[in-house]
Parts: C-alpha cells; structure tokens; sequence
C-alpha cells in the first residue's frame, strides 16, 4: 500500500484567482485534500525576451499575494520552474493523486500539452478534468440555429445576449473552501531572477471597477490622449479578474462596453471553431495568395516609432515603453503596416505578442486579421485608414501624440516613410491582384 499523501490537484494556468474560480471550486468540492500547483513552464519562458518581460513579474506579483492567503491556512501552491511533463512527473511519485482539474485553454500549444499531459495522468489511473473559466460562453454554446458558427459579429452578439438572459451568470464561491486544500510548508517560489527575469518598478492596473469609466465608456474610449478605457486586458489574459464578474458588472452600465466583452468571447469562439486561424493562416484563406512586400527596414522603422506619421509612432513607442498600447492606435498602426507598408500582418501579430502585456491569441489574432482584411467580420480590403483623418478625429490637440512623440513639429522628427495617396493606390492594386478583385 503507497504511503504517498492522497491528494487532488488543481493546476494555476490563465486563471490566478481564488474568486469564482470554476476548475478550482470542482477540485475543492471534490471531497480530497486540494493540492494547489502553479508551473512556470520553461515552454515557454524560454521564448520569452530575457530579462525584461514584464508578464513574467505579473504572474509572479500574483502568485505571491495568493501563496500568502494559502499560507495563512496551512497550505501552499507548490511550483514548479520546468515543461509540464517534468512537473508531473515529480508530483506523480510524491502523491497519490485521483484527478487533476484545471480550467480550458483554447491555443494550440496548450491544447497539445493537455493531450500530451492527460495520457501521462491516464497512464497512472489519474483522470485530467478541465472547466470553462476564461470566457462567458465558448466553442459552439452561442452558435446559429443550424448549429454552425458565426463568422460575423453582430448576430453572434445579439445571440449570446440572448443566451445570456436565458442562462444567466453566476458565481462558483471556490475562495470560502480554501481550507480543502492539502496541508503542507513547501512555500517557496522560484525568484524571477533564477528564471531568467529581473524585476521592474512598474505599477499595473488596477482590479476594480470604477462606474463612472464603464458609464462614460462610449464617449471617452476611442480618444487616447483620455483615460477612458479600463486596461483590463492583462487581468482578463491572465485569469486575476473573473470575466463573469465583469459582465455582470457592465451589462446594466454600458453596452458599448459589454459589447467589448462579447468581442472577446467571440474571437475565443472563432480560434476554437477555426483552428487554422491560430496556426498563422489567414480566415480568408484567399488572403494567404498575397505577396507582401515584407521590407525588413521599413518594419524595423515601425517598430521603433520611426514611421513619420505621427499617430502611429506614438503608438509604437507607448507599447515600447510601457507594453500597453491603446486600442484605437492599435488599429491604426496595424492598418498602417498591412496597408501603407504591405507587410504580413502575421509580422505585426508576433511583434505585438512579444511587446503586449495584455497578449492574447484569440483577440491579437482576431485584430490582426481584421485589420489586413484577412479575417471574419474584418475591414474591407479597400478601406485604409489615414493616418491624419484619424489624428484629426482622435488626438485633434495632439496631446497623446506629443507624449509619446515629443521631437513632432521640430525639424528632428522623421519625414513620411510612404505617401499616404501612394501607398493607398499601391495597396488596392497588390490587394486586387492576389484577391482577383476589379
């Protein structure tokens, strides 16, 4: 007979959060000690950009401030700095483990580890449970009558509100069974700096909800120069904020913001039900016949902020500085490259996955493709945003712009990489070629 302790296990990932936690609430209820385990996957920290990538610390700042609720009770998370199979494998000859219950994942390299994890636990007569947590309504919960997927947004919206009212919203109270969890002292966790990471003073967003922001969201949200949007973006990606609560939160304030949510669900459910999408093909598979011009100078230059339109080098260089970058420039300055640069948006999707605090597959994806015309529901190829119309609409004091871009009026900013009309013209004429367009 094993004298290994018996325990479940429930696995962190994208859900760092004891409040309404969906997989963790399971494995409490499940009627076993609860062992709580957090990897910080060499997967994929080993791709990240060292020593400065500031997710790293979030998740850290996270954890920290939930292993000393845990350790006020008895209990611990026990990490892990290593691939997921080493971890189990470890936690398989310390315990006598009956089920590990985690919460979905939706990209491809998760779904891949959760197969290649399941047949491990399987194989030691262990089951891998898995919960909807990340989004509201998933796969093909909100579908058309015939049972198929949208592909366009607005109908998918009006149906998951009316899914919505039928299955109304509620709450799994996982953080008042935290005493369920399996009783141990192995308290540490591995210092970003034995990682690989250095640690940055930077002050993340906050996780409440102010009324006033949600109420004043439809007017204030396309204007970057103002405080109107929430930056809940990295919570959401990373499981620190329930999204249940936020929409239950918003649903009665502001549908502009609510729809903002739905967005997010929806992307999640395209990724799911097309799958190509998330392994670098375009929606449109026609899309993939372009040939782009993919200067890596120019790319370099929009990188940097260097472009000379004002508006997008603001853009680029608040992402640099400070890995947020608001979403009305973001499309600028994807429509920028795609369209005035003719550069593959997938350039643009990796760059704003390496920079982007709140990344996250689903939706960079979706706002990628959206903004090269490639995508479901996306932007017609032929409209281009101009750069200066949207500084006339957007930032028409040039307050956000002279934050970010303060050399702009003086004879030291970059002249125009491209001619708007020209790149324009360029543009429609590459798009038509490649599309078989008139």
């Amino acid at each position: 007979m094993s004298n290994k302790p018996e325990v479940n296990i429930f696995w962190f990932r994208r859900d760092l959060r004891f409040f309404d936690n969906t997989g963790l609430f399971q494995a409490l209820s499940s009627g076993k000690p609860v062992l709580p385990v957090f990897i910080f996957d060499r997967n994929i920290l080993d791709k990240l950009e060292k020593p400065n990538d500031l997710r790293v610390q979030y998740i850290h700042n996270a954890l920290n401030t939930m292993q000393n609720e845990l350790i006020g009770i008895g209990s611990a998370i026990k990490f892990y700095h290593a691939s997921p199979d080493e971890a189990f494998k470890d936690l398989l000859a310390h315990y006598s483990v009956e089920t590990v219950f985690t919460n979905h994942d939706y990209e491809d390299y998760a779904l891949t580890r959760d197969e290649s994890i399941k047949s491990m636990l399987e194989n030691n007569g262990t089951s891998l449970q898995t919960f909807k947590d990340h989004v509201v309504f998933e796969k093909l919960e909100v579908s058309k009558d015939d049972g198929s997927p949208y592909t366009v947004f607005t109908p998918y919206s009006r149906k998951w509100k009316a899914h919505l009212l039928s299955n109304p919203i509620s709450f799994s109270t996982s953080e008042y069974l935290l005493n369920n969890c399996f009783k141990h002292d192995e308290h540490a966790i591995p210092s970003l700096e034995s990682m690989g990471f250095s640690k940055q003073a930077w002050n993340f967003p906050q996780t409440t909800v102010p009324d006033a922001l949600v109420k004043g969201y439809t007017d204030f949200r396309n204007f970057p120069a103002v405080e109107g949007t929430s930056r809940f973006g990295v919570h959401l990606r990373f499981g620190t904020m329930s999204i249940r609560k936020l929409v239950e939160h918003a649903k009665g304030l502001n549908e502009t913001f609510l729809n903002e949510l739905i967005w997010r669900d929806f992307y999640h459910m395209i990724l799911s039900n097309f799958p190509h999408v998330g392994k670098g093909m375009s929606f449109k598979k026609a899309y993939d016949a372009i040939e782009w011009r993919n200067s890596e100078a120019d790319f370099d230059k929009w990188c940097k902020g260097e472009t000379g339109y004002p508006i997008v080098d603001a853009g680029m260089r608040e992402l640099l500085a400070t890995g947020f970058m608001h979403n009305r420039v973001r499309m600028i300055t994807a429509s920028f490259l795609t369209k005035h640069l003719l550069i593959d948006w997938r350039w643009g999707e990796a760059w704003f996955a390496a920079k982007l605090l709140d990344y996250d597959l689903a939706a960079n994806n979706g706002g990628w493709q959206w903004a090269s015309g490639s995508g479901c529901d996306a932007a017609p190829y032929f409209r281009i945003f101009n750069p200066a119309l949207q500084t006339e609409k957007f930032d028409k004091q040039g307050i956000y712009i002279r934050k970010w871009v303060p050399e702009f009026d003086t004879l030291q900013y970059s002249q125009p990489m491209v001619v708007h009309e020209v790149a324009r013209k360029r543009c429609l004429e590459t798009y038509a070629k490649f599309l078989g367009k008139d």
